[in-house]
């Protein structure tokens, strides 16, 4: 497994930002590519193409794109997310990167709802698989069983997971357990800790690798026993000093078995 940084966690603009990853010792990132110059309405085919350039002339690889919007809970705003998240997959086409992460956000109760956002994935996961591309899903917001259950029904090979075991912990989630029902699907992973707390405690909170309720040792050793060889990719969105929070998780990664130092 190699070591990633999501762009969104360098508080710097995007050229800054890759030259600190390469400094920090990442083996990639993941590019933040939402309302920047990243984005696919602003960056421009030539721009794509220098941007492949200057990642290369770093010896940095491309884990993932990162295209969250808000979700696509809400029929009323369904049809927009479909299309702009299609122009991220051309994006992905151009940048030779077929991963997209995304938060799908809460899987509906309601049954028209329900269906109207499985429509939406479905199309979605369609037009990636077509592109050699996936869609793929962060964990956090249901159970791992709950998630397989929905990608079963949307039921593409364009549909697949970014795994976030923090994300499933300060919820309440088993996240072990979650790395064996999405065994099929997990195609990137975030590394992120955080810790649970009960709404009267202020609720879930992150904190830097090591410190909350993810057991990496344990979790890394499940990732290596389902075939999992893809990026751990590092997602600070909190903290006084974020980048020194990524250099310690970066440390931290690298001395476990099966990470690439």
């Amino acid at each position: 497994m190699k070591v990633g940084i999501i762009t969104a966690s360098l508080p710097m603009d995007t050229r800054a930002a890759l030259r600190k990853a390469k400094e920090l010792g990442a083996h990639g990132v993941q590019l933040w590519i939402v309302n920047n110059d990243l984005d696919p309405r602003n960056l421009t085919k030539s721009g794509r193409e220098e941007l492949i350039t200057y990642m290369a002339s770093l010896g940095l690889e491309r884990s993932a794109l990162c295209g969250d919007i808000g979700g696509f809970a809400d029929p009323a705003k369904l049809d927009e997310r479909v299309a702009r998240t299609k122009e991220m997959f051309d994006l992905c086409v151009d940048l030779k990167t077929p991963v997209l992460t995304t938060h799908i956000g809460v899987l509906p109760e309601e049954k028209a709802a329900y269906e109207a956002m499985l429509d939406g994935i479905k199309e979605l996961a369609e037009y990636a698989a077509n592109r050699d591309c996936c869609f793929a899903t962060e964990t956090g917001l249901e159970s791992g069983e709950g998630l397989a259950k929905f990608l079963r029904e949307v039921g593409s090979d364009g549909a697949r997971v970014n795994f976030d075991p923090a994300n499933l912990c300060m919820n309440g989630y088993d996240h072990l357990a979650a790395v064996r029902d999405l065994a099929p699907y997990i195609v990137h992973t975030h590394a992120k800790d955080g810790i649970y707390c009960s709404a009267r405690q202020g609720g879930y909170k992150e904190v830097p690798l090591g410190k909350g309720d993810v057991n990496f040792p344990k979790y890394l050793e499940t990732l290596r026993e389902i075939g999992y060889d893809g990026y751990l990719t590092i997602e600070r969105e909190c903290g006084a000093d974020p980048v020194a929070d990524i250099a310690e998780a970066i440390r931290f990664l690298k001395q476990f078995p099966g990470v690439e130092k």
